[in-house]
């Protein structure tokens, strides 16, 4: 992932950094695909988003997300911080705006990393913005994925591979689709830079308002 290194704002008459909503089912490889493109010298910005569920291995707060009680979540939500929320299995999750505003004042592309819900949530909200799905090979695929994480219950597992398919379904009606091959993360990516060139080239593309 490319660290915010600060604010650097958009040039005038530059064009506006892009907003990359990229949603799938979990387990599908979202996170290791941003972080191929950063490897390959795509430049971005994922700014953190906030969930009530504990930290897994890995992962720092106000990096990768904010951590927060339901009672915190509960306040930025009724304040209006929020531009969009989701409650997965027993677990809160949001975008906070002034993330995402500060994201784009780096003058940098920003990726948004969300499940399906929240993808559905933020269609209305970000209009300008590119939402790829990421889809898996198949369920099996998924499951292997799921089951290495570690990170959720055999139950949760089961849930998650059942809900899948309807989840892919419901990206491929607000997002362009993009397929992950095991073992040819590669051939995603470069499917994904197409499209953030093609979105790059659009006439008229403004700068995503929040």
């Amino acid at each position: 992932m490319t660290a915010n290194t600060g604010p650097s704002e958009t040039p005038p008459g530059d064009p506006p950094p892009i907003v990359i909503v990229l949603t799938g089912p979990s387990g599908v490889g979202k996170d290791v695909l941003i972080d191929r493109l950063a490897e390959r010298g795509f430049d971005v910005v994922r700014p953190a988003t906030m969930t009530t569920r504990a930290p897994r291995a890995g992962e720092v707060e106000g990096t990768h997300h904010y951590f927060v009680t339901r009672e915190e979540f509960a306040r930025h939500l009724g304040s209006g911080e929020l531009l969009e929320h989701a409650e997965y299995d027993g677990n809160l999750y949001g975008v906070p705006r002034r993330s995402v505003r500060a994201a784009l004042d780096t003058g940098r592309h920003v990726v948004l990393r969300v499940d399906v819900q929240g993808a559905e949530s933020l269609r209305p909200v970000l209009p300008g913005a590119l939402f790829i799905s990421l889809e898996p090979e198949n369920v099996e695929v998924l499951r292997r994925h799921l089951l290495l994480r570690g990170t959720e219950t055999p139950e949760q597992v089961a849930h998650r591979l059942a809900t899948a398919q309807t989840e892919i379904a419901r990206a491929r009606a607000i997002s362009v689709a993009v397929r992950n091959v095991e073992g040819n993360l590669d051939a995603a990516v470069d499917a994904v830079l197409a499209l953030i060139e093609r979105e790059q080239q659009r006439p008229s593309r403004a700068r995503v308002a929040l």
